[in-house]
């Protein structure tokens, strides 16, 4: 395991690039959060998190304070997150909302309800790659476990590789934590970072798509 991808430093935060397949915290081995630690030697307060098989970019307070703060910003959707998602099935519809409440399913998965009392929101633009391929750009307007997951599969349109969630054999699960943006001590804050690993990714960032894509803030939400 080479060293992880620091994206930013600042003096309250740190954002860092989490691979593909690394479980957030410890388990049977040190997680990212323990590796993070362990290459910039301080300690780190995480204050969002990815699943272990979405890569991309996360957030990690440098103090306790500043993590309380972070923490209320994502708390009240202060955030801006955007991800990239690949898919081979043709959505039910090609952009627009998601929203449900969602519940635990069979085997650790859940599932969107058609009620609406704490509904996980998501707003997605589509586009075709090539035959058999589209890429999603995917904006969470809630935190809940396996949301963006959950919201293409309720479109019949598992992510490429989720097969947890019905989505066909690949090398990676297709789901990436591209940009993130917030206001912080009156500065508006925004990074990206690519995704590394997969080769449909790579086929995506040659795509005009993708660079259509590049300034997610700037598009309609």
């Amino acid at each position: 395991m080479g060293k992880l991808d620091i994206i930013a430093q600042h003096r309250d935060f740190i954002v860092a690039y989490k691979p593909c397949g690394m479980s957030f915290h410890s388990e049977n081995e040190a997680g990212f959060v323990a590796l993070l630690e362990k290459q910039l030697d301080k300690r780190l307060y995480p204050v969002h998190r990815l699943d272990k098989v979405t890569s991309g970019l996360l957030v990690l307070a440098t103090s306790s304070e500043s993590a309380s703060e972070l923490t209320r910003l994502f708390t009240e959707r202060l955030v801006s997150k955007f991800y990239l998602a690949l898919i081979t099935d043709k959505p039910k519809k090609k952009q627009g909302w998601v929203k449900g409440d969602m519940a635990k399913s069979r085997r650790g998965t859940f599932k969107l309800l058609k009620t609406q009392e704490n509904p996980a929101i998501t707003r997605f633009y589509s586009s075709s790659v090539k035959a058999g391929l589209r890429a999603c750009l995917m904006k969470p307007f809630s935190g809940k476990t396996h949301q963006l997951r959950v919201a293409l599969k309720s479109l019949s349109a598992p992510i490429l590789g989720d097969e947890s969630y019905g989505g066909s054999e690949s090398d990676r699960v297709y789901l990436h934590a591209y940009y993130i943006a917030f206001d912080w001590h009156g500065e508006h804050v925004n990074y990206s970072a690519e995704p590394k690993e997969g080769a449909h990714f790579m086929q995506l960032l040659t795509h005009d798509v993708f660079n259509s894509w590049r300034q997610p803030e700037q598009l309609e939400w």
